[in-house]
């Protein structure tokens, strides 16, 4: 079979490797497309490098179906429609008993810690699955991961409905964000400087402004200013804005992951006495709540879906996601030769 495999210093390369059959309580997936996320593109960087290592294989936004189950595993069977949830908790540590293994200290996340889903097969522990209903097309479950992390942070945030959300970049995750908080009753406003993205957003029925555009915030919020901003953006302006946007007892909720540290304007967490809410990834039912909505058409996914490119091309594939040049979401189409 074929994996594609990150040999550090920027290099990807496809390589065929001998196909293992699943262990004990394992599952052996035959991929059909995995998505390229900001994740990998850190690691392309070389960013964690010390602990991806060499000749690692990426990858944990995906859909497949069940090519074969190891010894002892009872509940599915070749065909089966799947996706993954990516991670595993040691279950034992305080923070797994609390209810929040999602987080847990030793958590081990697929296609970061251990191989991950940019090949032909892919065995994971069966107790990883999770099912997908046969009418919802694969490509479009391999954006299921990015909207379960949209989930939870919508969950994160407790969102009412009537509220006014203000999200601070309009990225994949931040979209798909914007769409899930306006399934739930919010009224949303997504902040982009790209021409693009915001076309995208538009075109998604979403309401998008340059940050730049002081008119058309006010024209959204009228001198009300939001109840929750999501940070999405990964850059300070995006934290001062969301910040400065928001209403006395106001949410901010980071989902960006920030590279280096950043000034915070506390003054004004004292003042309107904000509350700061960090929001990493998700439960199961978040996984499971991410599947509904896109088999039942709430997130559009068709509109976010730029390009899908065979894992020969996976080094244009990344190329055209890091240029950012009219793409939003790039999948990887695994199943070639089978």
């Amino acid at each position: 079979m074929r994996q594609v495999m990150y040999a550090g210093n920027r290099i990807m390369s496809v390589t065929d490797v001998r196909s293992v059959p699943p262990g004990p309580g394992e599952v052996q997936i035959r991929v059909a497309y995995t998505g390229i996320c900001g994740t990998d593109l850190h690691i392309l960087h070389g960013d964690m490098d010390a602990r991806v290592g060499p000749s690692a294989v990426l990858g944990h936004e995906m859909s497949g179906t069940v090519a074969e189950c190891g010894p002892g595993v009872s509940g599915w069977t070749p065909g089966d429609p799947v996706t993954v949830m990516p991670v595993r908790s040691c279950g034992g540590c305080r923070t797994c008993k609390s209810g929040n293994a999602h987080i847990c200290p030793d958590l081990e996340f697929l296609g970061i810690d251990s191989p991950g889903a940019m090949q032909e097969l892919w065995t994971v522990p069966a107790t990883l699955l999770v099912s997908l209903p046969r009418g919802l097309d694969l490509a479009h479950a391999a954006l299921v991961e990015p909207t379960a992390v949209a989930v939870h942070d919508v969950r994160r945030a407790e969102l009412r409905a009537g509220e006014r959300v203000l999200v601070a970049g309009g990225g994949p995750i931040g979209q798909l964000i914007a769409l899930v908080a306006g399934h739930a009753g919010a009224d949303v406003l997504v902040l982009e400087p790209d021409p693009y993205r915001r076309k995208v957003a538009a075109e998604l029925g979403l309401a998008c402004a340059d940050p730049a555009n002081a008119d058309a915030l006010h024209e959204w919020h009228g001198g009300h200013h939001a109840d929750v901003a999501f940070e999405v953006s990964g850059a300070a302006a995006g934290i001062e804005t969301a910040i400065e946007q928001l209403c006395p007892r106001g949410r901010l909720v980071l989902v960006a992951i920030h590279a280096r540290p950043r000034e915070v304007n506390l003054h004004r967490f004292f003042w309107r006495e904000l509350t700061l809410l960090g929001a990493r990834l998700y439960s199961r039912s978040d996984v499971e709540t991410a599947v509904h909505l896109l088999a039942t058409g709430a997130i559009p996914a068709a509109a976010l879906i730029s390009r899908i490119e065979p894992l020969e091309r996976t080094t244009e594939a990344f190329e055209a996601l890091e240029n950012g040049d009219g793409v939003m979401k790039v999948l990887l189409d695994c199943r070639g030769q089978q």
